[in-house]
């Protein structure tokens, strides 16, 4: 009996846990999940700055035509002067310290210099182009809260702490096996009757691209034997991606030898085309997500179920590619029964979002999977779609452009 599709996927990720925590140099925290809140140590601003280069003054010796004597000049890094007195002002630069008497600055294009004197030939505000300290952290503030997506942003608010190290959530290492005497390993000269194990590569690039480390274990032959030993060092690993062998044929040995292995199986065949025959287990705390060996399913199945639980083990909150609501360009037809994932190109017409099929959609043209930028996600028990339909749109590509 085959499970549904959204039963599956909320089982997958009730049941895979999250990874434990490293320290990473600051640099190699972008694009990782922050494991703990981060506190601020120290205010920022440090000390009143400048935000501008121009002139520190008094604001109540301002008017608009007022001439000033220079008395000072303060670079960026440097110390404030002492003492400025009524009738005065310091050249200074951004971000240098603002003197105690101080409580303006003055841009130097709204100014005119002249040797060791400045006319101001604009309005002066009190309090204006001064960046205050504490004005944008203070101590003790929850800067960056635990589970945030580490941006730029991120790292230069992190740097301004200076954060050398940073916890995150680990990187799961994620084996990843395909299965059957048909394969050939990529190198390996092309035969009638053999095929190139295209599977493990697709595989290990959706896994790095999410951002785990792939662990390829290369082919397992059709005998019991070879899949114990490949599924035993596949076990090490933080998660076990398999790739075929988990029909019901006779050669089929991935759920028999991870069932001897002690593997607890959830679930085994989805209602879903194409990728029907995927399986999920665990080994202790171990997820194994057993996809179908067609490439192009195995890529979808990845998508919809492994690439989530891999999201979620390292900490994410967001874990599904997001979802439009579009019509469809063309009449579809279906079988009830099952969600069926179509490739397609999605574009924006007229202000909404549109699908038109990116090619055949048989599970063995690969091609059609290379120029579809999206899925339409077709209901479970829908026969006939006509054109202009309105249906889920899953985008996978950054190209689509986002409708507000």
């Amino acid at each position: 009996m085959s499970i549904c599709f959204e039963d599956a996927r909320a089982m997958i990720l009730e049941n895979v846990p999250t990874l434990g925590v490293e320290r990473v140099p600051l640099l190699d925290a972008c694009g990782r999940v922050l494991a703990e809140d981060v506190i601020a140590p120290w205010p920022m601003p440090l000390c009143d700055n400048s935000a501008m280069d121009g002139f520190a003054v008094r604001a109540a010796d301002c008017r608009e035509g007022v001439t000033l004597r220079i008395s000072g000049y303060i670079p960026a890094g440097g110390r404030p002067e002492p003492s400025v007195e009524p009738g005065c002002a310091v050249k200074i630069m951004t971000g240098a310290p603002i003197p105690p008497q101080c409580d303006a600055v003055v841009p130097f294009e709204e100014t005119e210099e002249s040797g060791d004197s400045v006319k101001l030939t604009a309005p002066v505000a009190l309090r204006q182009h001064i960046r205050f300290h504490g004005e944008d952290v203070s101590p003790g503030d929850v800067i960056i809260p635990a589970a945030t997506v580490l941006r730029p942003p991120e790292i230069s608010m992190l740097a301004s702490m200076g954060m050398v190290m940073v916890p995150v959530h680990r990187r799961p290492r994620v084996a990843i096996l395909s299965t059957g005497d048909e394969l050939i390993e990529l190198g390996q000269p092309p035969a009638e009757g053999k095929i190139i194990n295209s599977n493990s590569f697709s595989l290990a690039a959706a896994v790095r691209e999410c951002g785990g480390e792939p662990v390829m274990l290369g082919i397992a032959l059709d005998t019991p034997e070879d899949h114990r030993r490949k599924l035993t060092e596949g076990l090490s690993c933080d998660a076990l991606i398999t790739s075929a062998g988990v029909s019901a044929g006779d050669r089929d040995f991935v759920r028999d030898v991870l069932a001897d292995l002690g593997a607890r199986q959830l679930f085994w065949k989805v209602a879903i085309k194409p990728g029907g025959p995927t399986a999920f287990s665990l080994k202790g705390q171990t997820p194994i997500f057993s996809l179908p060996g067609n490439p192009v399913s195995t890529m979808i199945t990845f998508e919809q179920f492994v690439r989530p639980a891999l999201l979620r083990m390292m900490g994410h909150q967001r874990v599904v590619r997001p979802f439009v609501k579009g019509v469809l360009k063309e009449d579809t037809k279906k079988k009830p029964g099952k969600v069926n994932f179509i490739r397609v190109r999605v574009t924006i017409e007229d202000g909404r979002y549109t699908a038109s099929t990116a090619g055949d959609q048989h599970t063995g043209i690969l091609r059609t999977m290379v120029c579809a930028n999206g899925l339409a996600v077709l209901p479970r028990e829908a026969t006939f779609l006509p054109a202009g339909t309105e249906v889920d749109l899953q985008i996978l590509r950054d190209e689509v452009t986002m409708l507000p």
